[in-house]
């Protein structure tokens, strides 16, 4: 309040104060240092130093909404504005400041310095920053990396650099991020000389992508690849981090030269492959939990690192075809039992049927070899009809076992799928899983009966069912025929039989030949005349002709294929 000697006491009042003082005249536009003398109701009435009372707005210290905060007897720097027409001063401490802090920002940008300022809303490109004068920080100069959330910075405090300034406009740029740059340049420096291969350390999770994670050390950035997050497997380094979120890593290789630093978080801990054969034995049981599903089964995970397959031939004793995704879903827990362990390719084969009673064990108890059983027809193919018998357990029944004397060309001529129908049980492969069954074994072999009827050196009557150059088809009983060979007809030589007799005639012959094996039965017509000979050993002229109608059929099915 100007160059005076004068001391003031308690006893002394401002007034007196005043009256004292040894006057100062002060100039329009200077900057001096005022004292509150007073305060009325819309004025702070100073003393500067001049022969008069000078005022100051109270609105100039107070924000909207907020209390006066000045008092009787604080001391600040005011700007003279004007002198007024009836004495006195109108001063501004606003503009004193305003004034001083060009100053400062003047002397700061030249001593390359750092300025407080108070961030106080979002504008155009940027921020508005309160540095004593509205300042623009430009959103790339806010840090070193983009800042998604910049409502949040409104209120904070910050130190920054003056970039650039003109006080005629009213214009100051100002950056955060040239102290934040030097700052970090200098703890790269010191983290080259300290960061070591093999040392744990901490730090800030900068960025997520879909390959890994960036780690800012403190100084460098490193990054951390998506396959040393964690033993197990990862769908995305986000499922496991979030950006911000500080983490102990491991130092895996570091390059001086370029400052590339490769991190690892998985390496903190123990390889879990190391032991895998301890914790989990072959044929030892356990749990797992579905992480994906394959069209050629799923793999379970039995512990973090650790994961098995369980191939879709080894989820169900079904033969049937199933897609896995029919049988689990991703997030199920599962009963698994360890098939085979390669801790050098880190594979673990698991099964879950091997958990199940194996249904080919209960089969073999259920349904012994000559058993009726009865089910239905689930599939026709060309050389016989699946029968269901349990679940995943189908028999066959091939066309040969349909009948003992028909010739089927194709099962669906008799069967349709959903049939209902009886068979005997023949034969359970238990090693190759296969179920034998038959329909003409519900019956006794007509063979059987049609031979011993019609024994050897036998006579016997029957209907002729086809005549051929080299012979003449009788029936001997219904699905049954025998074979008159021509050279069998007359003692004399014929060249064909063919005109000497009509389908449908009957015919007396002498049974010359049988063979249930085989299926044949020969006849003779010129035994007949020879009652007395032997035909044990008697073998026709042309013994690998058809014996039969339905064998000539199947021979000349055969011909054409």
């Amino acid at each position: 309040m100007g160059n005076t000697e004068t001391q003031f006491t308690e006893e002394m009042s401002f007034a007196e104060l005043f009256a004292s003082e040894e006057l100062v005249v002060v100039s329009v536009g200077d900057v001096v240092e005022g004292t509150v003398i007073d305060i009325s109701d819309n004025f702070a009435i100073v003393d500067c130093g001049d022969k008069s009372e000078s005022e100051i707005l109270l609105s100039e210290f107070k924000a909207e909404g907020e209390n006066v905060e000045v008092k009787v007897g604080d001391i600040f720097d005011v700007f003279v504005e004007r002198r007024e027409a009836e004495g006195g001063l109108r001063l501004s401490h606003e503009k004193a400041i305003g004034i001083k802090v060009w100053e400062d920002i003047a002397t700061i940008q030249e001593e390359d310095g750092t300025i407080l300022g108070r961030i106080d809303n979002r504008v155009k490109g940027g921020l508005s920053v309160d540095i004593g004068v509205p300042a623009f920080l430009p959103y790339s100069q806010i840090d070193l990396r983009p800042v998604k959330d910049l409502d949040a910075l409104i209120g904070d405090s910050f130190d920054f650099k003056i970039l650039k300034y003109n006080k005629k406009r009213n214009n100051v740029v100002i950056s955060r991020r040239a102290i934040l740059e030097e700052e970090r340049q200098k703890l790269r420096e010191e983290m080259r000389s300290t960061l070591q291969e093999g040392a744990i350390v901490k730090g800030s999770i900068t960025n997520i992508t879909d390959y890994g994670i960036f780690i800012d050390l403190g100084g460098l950035d490193g990054l951390c690849h998506i396959t040393d997050l964690s033993w197990g497997r990862v769908s995305h380094p986000s499922k496991l981090f979030k950006v911000g979120e500080e983490v102990e890593v491991k130092i895996l290789k570091f390059d001086k030269e370029t400052d590339k630093v490769s991190l690892g978080v998985k390496q903190l801990k123990e390889d879990p492959w190391a032991t895998v054969a301890n914790r989990y034995p072959v044929g030892d049981k356990t749990v797992g939990k579905v992480v994906s599903i394959t069209d050629y089964g799923v793999f379970a995970e039995l512990e973090e690192g650790v994961e098995g397959l369980i191939h879709v031939s080894e989820m169900s004793w079904s033969k049937k075809t199933r897609h896995p995704s029919k049988i689990v879903t991703v997030g199920d827990k599962v009963d698994v039992a360890v098939l085979n362990i390669d801790v050098d390719a880190k594979r673990i084969s698991l099964g879950m049927k091997q958990l199940q009673p194996n249904p080919w064990d209960l089969v073999i108890e259920n349904y012994p070899v000559g058993a009726i059983i009865e089910g239905k027809v689930k599939n026709i193919t060309d050389f016989g009809i699946f029968i269901g018998i349990e679940e995943g357990i189908d028999g066959l029944i091939h066309v040969s076992d349909l009948s003992w004397t028909e010739r089927i060309k194709h099962p669906s001529e008799k069967f349709a799928k959903g049939d209902t129908i009886q068979a005997a049980v023949l034969k359970i492969d238990r090693e190759n899983e296969r179920f034998s069954l038959g329909i003409k074994q519900l019956e006794p072999d007509p063979w059987q009966t049609t031979i011993e009827k019609n024994p050897l050196g036998s006579t016997l009557k029957g209907k002729i069912t086809n005549v051929t150059d080299f012979g003449v088809f009788v029936e001997v009983q219904e699905g049954i025929e025998g074979l008159i060979h021509v050279s069998e007809i007359s003692t004399e030589k014929i060249t064909t039989p063919v005109g000497m007799y009509n389908v449908g005639d009957i015919i007396e012959a002498k049974v010359i030949n049988v063979s249930a094996k085989e299926r044949k039965i020969g006849l003779s017509i010129k035994a007949l005349t020879s009652p007395d000979a032997d035909y044990g050993h008697y073998k026709p002229e042309a013994s690998n002709e058809p014996s039969t109608f339905g064998d000539l059929l199947q021979s000349r099915m055969d011909e054409d294929k």
